[in-house]
């Protein structure tokens, strides 16, 4: 079902009126902006950016590969347990919808991260802070674990918000910001490290507060990270 909804989804932005981009020349305005500039890390908000990637990817990723490992800490056989990643995805490509159908009709792009973003940070909480045995879609586990499908969610529109916060204003350094910027995906791998350390020294469910501090660096940038334009303080 995921692979059909993507193809469909390609075949949708193939049939779409968006403008070539010329990668082998750039316009007079581009050519010019910045022109002051001699280094890439003249740009705080694209380095800040990065580390947000960075934060963001990794995680993504410890929101679906640990939750198996989750389930069956609760007794959940590992037949039942590895459907929780789907729920999880479900929930992204939900997620995504809505972004398709608010941005930007309803509310700005810059928003909606504020709002993923924050809803990361109450979801990481609640998979700490709650407790208790519910039963949906058929599973008996703690009512912690649907938070970490949640998180699906609050993923889906963190990139999207992300990047071209990042690569505003660049200019003529933009191709290289967006490779900086691309460098941040190493988070995938460092990440769930630190994930899995805490994990094997307390316990999984202990674990989640790697998440914690990730978010809320999210949610600075989100809110004023991608606003400054000078390193230093004022």
């Amino acid at each position: 079902m995921l692979g059909t909804f993507l193809f469909v989804l390609g075949y949708l932005v193939y049939r779409s009126p968006l403008p070539e981009i010329d990668t082998e020349h750039e316009t007079a305005d581009v050519a010019t902006a910045n022109a002051g500039k001699t280094s890439i890390f003249q740009f705080p908000h694209l380095i800040l950016g990065a580390f947000a990637i960075f934060m963001h990817v990794g995680t993504q990723v410890i929101a679906i590969d640990t939750i198996i490992g989750y389930a069956n800490s609760m007794g959940i056989d590992l037949l039942k347990a590895k459907t929780f990643p789907s729920y999880t995805l479900f929930c992204t490509i939900c997620g995504y919808i809505i972004g398709i159908i608010t941005i930007p009709r309803f509310i700005s792009q810059v928003n909606a991260l504020r709002i993923c973003t924050l809803l990361g940070t109450v979801f990481t909480l609640l998979i700490i802070f709650t407790h208790g045995t519910v039963t949906f879609l058929g599973h008996t586990a703690d009512i912690s674990i649907w938070f970490v499908v949640l998180l699906g969610l609050a993923n889906s529109l963190v990139w999207a918000g992300l990047w071209p916060l990042a690569l505003d204003g660049l200019g003529r350094f933009t191709k290289l910001g967006a490779s900086i910027l691309i460098m941040g995906l190493c988070g995938n791998a460092i990440m769930p490290l630190f994930y899995g350390y805490f994990a094997d020294t307390y316990t999984v469910h202990t674990a989640y507060w790697v998440l914690f501090p990730c978010y809320l660096y999210l949610v600075y940038y989100a809110v004023y990270g991608h606003t400054v334009k000078r390193w230093g303080f004022s």
